[in-house]
């Protein structure tokens, strides 16, 4: 069963647990990664290897679902250790380049980012996979799908791998130990409809385990799916209502700040357990990302 072949891993993200996840995987010639985390939690992710037996240099590949910071900040780095680095097409000129994301990232997080997001590394072209939509990625007897899944991001892969589907983004965010989840709704490229059609793709294929980057391995997908879908809809109609009275940004960040956080406290979430949702998906973020669908998508139908 391939979920006795994966093990987490908490990369401590902030200090937090339950954050941000790196999925181990062995094979014949090292290990395989799902997600790199970002730069700053490379001592994290080299702790939790060598908790496993495993040194950098063990690492073989490294499969990114998206190229947001949190995702693959540290893939330049683990190239830089030996590894070859998988990315979605319209993600992988950011990972040879990645000025453009770093300005862009660094306009949103402004002194914060060092501490939040560390070093991000260029990836050599002889280093860095390209693989289609659906295109089977071999490595040993390992076998990934990857899933062209857009909607949180046009660069966005959910991968296969036996009874598996890592999710990366467009699968939410859930915390273990909460029947609940939210969806990350960054800028620029928030789509409900892609989202949407993403979801459904996902629900006609087969597995039995869904794993998030935020964070963790379920065992309930079609649930998880399902709420996903939920989540999005909800989010959508909250969207539109609030946006009848034309609000400043500032004021969508806080309205939807406090209709969030309204539904953590009928879920009974801890004060931890809403600090990790909060790491994992900042709701300012998610705010910013409606806003910019609004005016870009819906206003321009």
């Amino acid at each position: 069963m391939a979920k006795t072949r994966v093990v987490t891993l908490d990369l401590n993200f902030q200090g937090k647990t339950q954050a941000i996840a790196s999925y181990l995987i062995r094979h014949s010639a090292g290990a395989i990664l799902i997600e790199s985390g970002p730069g700053s939690t490379f001592s994290a992710l080299q702790a939790a290897l060598a908790e496993n037996g495993l040194r950098v240099s063990d690492v073989t590949h490294v499969l990114l679902t998206h190229i947001h910071l949190d995702h693959a900040g540290a893939a330049g780095w683990l190239a830089k250790q030996g590894a070859q680095i998988y990315v979605h097409p319209v993600g992988a000129p950011h990972m040879l380049n990645p000025e453009k994301l770093i300005a862009s990232a660094t306009r949103i997080y402004g002194d914060q980012m060092e501490k939040l997001w560390g070093e991000f590394l260029p990836v050599p072209q002889n280093q860095l996979n390209v693989p289609n939509d659906a295109e089977a990625i071999k490595i040993g007897s390992a076998e990934f799908i990857p899933i062209n899944t857009p909607g949180h991001a046009e660069h966005h892969y959910a991968y296969l791998f036996e009874d598996i589907c890592f999710s990366g983004d467009v699968g939410g965010v859930r915390i273990p130990g909460y029947p609940y989840l939210r969806v990350p709704m960054p800028p620029p490229e928030l789509h409900f409809g892609k989202w949407r059609e993403s979801i459904a793709r996902l629900k006609k294929e087969k597995f039995a385990h869904i794993a998030p980057t935020h964070f963790g391995m379920f065992d309930d997908p079609e649930w998880h799916l399902n709420e996903v879908q939920k989540e999005l809809d909800s989010a959508e109609r909250w969207l539109e209502n609030a946006m009848k009275a034309e609000p400043s940004i500032e004021e969508l960040r806080q309205m939807f700040t406090d209709w969030v956080n309204k539904e953590g406290q009928r879920q009974n979430l801890s004060a931890d357990v809403a600090k990790a949702y909060e790491l994992a998906n900042p709701l300012g973020m998610s705010a910013d990302g409606m806003y910019r669908y609004w005016k870009k998508v819906r206003l321009a139908a």
